[in-house]
């Protein structure tokens, strides 16, 4: 156990208690097991999982601004960033609420599961995202979900109040930016994944449509 805290150690700049690394293996057990039943995560990433989803997913918190009370995770999947993020405010005793929308019966049977489990503060949402609208929330994160275009896109026709948007970047995300920049503007913040040296993160706030 003691070896695989120590792969937490990375995230020493975000105050991740021994007590966030035991709720954060709680849920790696999960998933694991669960992932023999329904495909939560690709099989080839199971063995390093804390680094290529847990750690990948924590390292965003700091682009989460704290004064809002709400955080959505638009396509959250196995929990991938909602549950660890939610994880890390329980232990940090911020009472931030996690909106979690999955439209799949199981994922969303198994987010809340883990919900109840881990004693999290999150609702989750068994709604189609693209179908529901007059959205509200502080920050609104994605990873591993759309597009960038297919997501501001979202954010801007069904979210009547947001704070911020949060999205993962992978190597070609230099080239996607610069194009949504032909059809969007916006403000953002960018900073070097702490996973992968190909990756990045985005922080991106008041988001415009150039064309109606």
């Amino acid at each position: 156990m003691d070896e695989n805290f120590e792969k937490y150690s990375i995230l020493h700049n975000f105050n991740v208690s021994r007590e966030t690394c035991i709720d954060f293996e709680k849920f790696i057990t999960l998933i694991l097991k669960k992932n023999h039943e329904i495909n939560l995560i690709s099989k080839k990433t199971e063995q390093n999982i804390r680094e290529r989803h847990i750690i990948d997913s924590a390292q965003v918190i700091d682009f989460i601004d704290l004064n809002d009370n709400i955080c959505s995770d638009i396509g959250t999947g196995a929990g991938l960033p909602g549950i660890v993020l939610a994880i890390m405010m329980k232990n940090l005793n911020q009472p931030m609420k996690f909106n979690l929308y999955e439209k799949s019966h199981y994922k969303s049977s198994f987010l809340k599961e883990i919900s109840k489990k881990l004693n999290l503060n999150i609702d989750v949402i068994k709604k189609d995202i693209f179908k529901t609208t007059n959205l509200k929330s502080g920050t609104v994160i994605a990873r591993a979900f759309k597009p960038l275009p297919v997501v501001l896109e979202l954010i801007y026709k069904n979210f009547s109040s947001y704070k911020n948007l949060i999205l993962f970047m992978g190597k070609n995300g230099k080239q996607t930016l610069n194009d949504a920049f032909n059809q969007w503007d916006f403000e953002y913040k960018e900073k070097k994944s702490l996973t992968n040296e190909d990756s990045f993160l985005l922080n991106i706030k008041n988001i415009k449509k150039k064309f109606e």
